[in-house]
């Protein structure tokens, strides 16, 4: 039997090696297809962009347009408070400004917009120092009270520049014109205006000296000629 296997072994041929010709002539053509260059296209990558920027505005759209309808709510739950407000008072003009940050603006001053968390709101001052925050909370209610307290202060600024007026007694414009007459009367006197005084006193009475001399000339001239006039008569007779 183990003579049988030896043999049996023996004749089982050897599993074919490659021939180093076929190897060399099949490794030149794979080389040129693994090493080509992947050439990118310009068109594709536009193309891409512009899907990209479009889902992007779009996206920027809904959120501010989500922005504006809650700004839209807010100014309804504002709008008793501003049916309060006495006759003739132009202070507060409330309006929705739907730029690309929308803003409810109460006046010129104040304004709310939504927080950056896209959940709250936030009610901001502009001052002489800067912007301010006045309140910020997910709550519309604590944003109208704060509103409603804003309308009161500056309803409160209004009476006292009134009252300063009526106690005064004349009106801002007034005011300034009084200003400006008391500054020019408590001025000094210029060196001009002092030199022009005596040039008119002489001007006036060189007019005076010359209207004299017409009339003593226009008289003379009278005299001259009566007189040639009574010699001719003389001559005659």
């Amino acid at each position: 039997m183990a003579s049988m296997n030896s043999i049996a072994s023996e004749n089982v041929p050897s599993p074919a090696e490659p021939k180093r010709g076929e190897a060399s002539s099949a490794s030149p053509a794979a080389a040129p297809a693994a090493a080509e260059p992947r050439v990118a296209s310009l068109a594709t990558a536009l193309r891409r962009a512009r899907l990209h920027n479009a889902s992007r505005a779009e996206a920027l759209s809904e959120v501010r347009g989500a922005e504006i309808v809650r700004l839209e709510v807010l100014r309804d739950a504002i709008e008793p408070v501003l049916e309060q407000l006495p006759d003739g008072c132009d202070l507060f003009d409330v309006a929705i400004s739907p730029s690309e940050r929308p803003r409810l603006f109460i006046d010129q001053l104040g304004f709310i917009e939504i927080g950056r968390d896209g959940r709250g709101y936030r009610f901001l001052q502009d001052t002489r120092h800067g912007r301010i925050q006045i309140c910020e909370s997910e709550k519309s209610e604590a944003i109208v009270e704060a509103v409603t307290a804003y309308i009161a202060h500056r309803l409160i600024e209004r009476e006292k520049a009134l009252a300063f007026d009526f106690a005064s007694g004349a009106t801002a414009a007034e005011a300034a014109r009084a200003a400006v007459t008391s500054a020019v009367e408590a001025a000094p006197p210029s060196p001009r205006a002092e030199s022009q005084a005596p040039e008119d006193g002489g001007r006036a009475m060189q007019s005076y000296l010359l209207l004299w001399e017409a009339i003593g000339a226009i008289v003379a001239f009278g005299l001259l000629t009566a007189l040639g006039l009574w010699f001719y008569g003389l001559g005659r007779f």
